[in-house]
């Protein structure tokens, strides 16, 4: 039996080409939810949305830019259009670009986080939130009801060496998501965050094995997540099983918080 009310609603999972978002997009499709994937990668997002309808569900492929504003709102009106209507939007784009905000040796500083550096990892991970929850949001409001999910990560809540913009925008991500819930309640529409903590994607398996234990051993479950958990906490927030969780941050870390 699936999670109520997720069967036949139209969800839009940004990102869902591959990693998270590809497995997160694949668990509301086995929900019977109607998918549309949204990625840069035509190649990788076709395959996705492909494994989707191979399997019995129905999905589309749209490349869409989150910082385009106008690529955004076109995205949506297909969607709306294709399916009748926005159920659920899942904002899982995002990327990384470490570095230190100041590197010195000896009292000399020898390097600094570049501006666009900076500005990079903000455009995609917050500014793409917004402008995908502000037109998720209208479209939500005539419809009477909807549901909008944001990517955070642990280290929004409590920092990481070397990831200052990306924590900035994980920590912003969680102040808009409550602040979305304040604002669009009144309209029916549920605003929530997932955190995830150290989860098996490709870039995780890519890193040293000693830093990937040192992982293991911060976390008191002693695993790395599976992209599966992420997708499931996704799709939970996302069903009416979840009906009266609204302006939540959701830790899928294996307890990582709580074992620092």
């Amino acid at each position: 039996m699936g999670l109520k009310g997720l069967a036949g609603c139209a969800v839009v999972v940004t990102g869902g080409a591959a990693g998270i978002g590809r497995v997160t997009a694949k668990r509301f499709g086995l929900e019977g939810a109607r998918v549309a994937i949204w990625d840069l990668s035509e190649e990788a997002g076709s395959e996705a949305a492909e494994e989707i309808s191979s399997a019995g569900g129905e999905a589309l492929f749209a490349r869409v830019d989150v910082t385009d504003a106008a690529a955004v709102e076109r995205g949506f009106d297909e969607v709306v259009q294709r399916f009748g209507g926005l159920g659920a939007l899942v904002n899982n784009a995002g990327i990384l670009a470490d570095a230190q905000l100041v590197q010195a040796r000896d009292g000399v500083v020898s390097g600094r986080m570049d501006e666009d550096v900076f500005d990079r990892v903000v455009s995609v991970n917050l500014k793409g939130v917004f402008l995908c929850g502000r037109a998720a949001a209208a479209r939500m409001i005539q419809g009477g009801r909807g549901v909008i999910l944001n990517a955070s990560s642990v280290v929004g809540l409590y920092g990481n060496f070397g990831q200052t913009n990306y924590v900035a925008t994980k920590a912003g991500v969680i102040g808009m998501t409550k602040t979305w819930a304040r604002e669009l309640g009144r309209y029916g529409i549920r605003v929530n965050a997932v955190a995830p903590g150290f989860i098996r994607t490709e870039m995780v398996l890519g890193m040293p094995e000693n830093i990937k234990a040192a992982m293991v051993s911060r976390t008191p479950l002693r695993r790395l997540g599976e992209p599966e958990d992420v997708a499931a906490a996704y799709a939970w927030l996302a069903s009416d099983e979840a009906s009266f969780v609204t302006g939540a941050v959701l830790s899928v870390d294996g307890g990582i918080v709580v074992g620092t």
